[in-house]
């Protein structure tokens, strides 16, 4: 089974089939669970870290990052993990987005260079 269609099959014209190159994508969600994930565990790390070794806290550098975070109480430790979580999902609601934008973009300035 092929895995690329021709210009040719997707326009629903006979004739000599033209490979069609795909524009790379990011999927948004994905990217979003990923990052989002990536950054709470990344958060869990650190507080853990924070905890076993005391004189090298990073929990100042925290609070202007995490609004509303303290050293340490268990909603405070959900908050900031909530926020970690949500800090992986505006990255990727903006950056996709504009990946895939730009990517599209360029892939048919290209094709159009090609062609000329």
């Amino acid at each position: 089974m092929r895995e690329t269609t021709t210009a040719f099959e997707q326009l629903g014209r006979p004739g000599t089939p033209l490979p069609v190159r795909s524009v790379p994508r990011i999927p948004v969600v994905a990217l979003g669970m990923s990052l989002g994930s990536f950054f709470a565990l990344t958060f869990v790390l650190c507080v853990l870290f924070d905890l076993w070794f005391p004189a090298l806290a990073m929990n100042p550098v925290w609070a202007p990052l995490l609004p509303g975070f303290t050293w340490i109480s268990w909603a405070s430790f959900l908050l900031g993990l909530i926020e970690a979580f949500a800090y992986g999902w505006y990255i990727a609601l903006v950056f996709g987005p504009l990946y895939n934008l730009f990517a599209r973009t360029f892939s048919q300035h290209d094709s159009q260079q090609q062609a000329a």
